[in-house]
């Protein structure tokens, strides 16, 4: 199963392998569809692939760690 988030970093997580530490946590392949990062936030599309309650697990972590998670429908993520 694919799903496609869209990830907001708060200021104090930009740095941090956020993304990194979930795949090793958790059996999912990511990839990066596009990322704008300043000093301030970050925002980054990013699509994951696993079995699904994996990848609820790999979604929750992430907003355990104090990222906004916002998932997003494939037509948005092709634009």
């Amino acid at each position: 199963m694919k799903q496609a988030l869209d990830l907001i970093f708060p200021q104090n997580l930009i740095k941090e392998p956020v993304i990194c530490k979930m795949s090793r946590k958790f059996d999912v392949v990511f990839n990066v569809r596009r990322a704008k990062i300043t000093e301030k936030t970050g925002q980054i599309v990013l699509e994951l692939e696993g079995e699904a309650p994996v990848l609820s697990q790999a979604v929750e972590w992430l907003k355990g760690q104090g990222l906004k998670v916002q998932p997003i429908t494939h037509d948005t993520l092709e634009s």
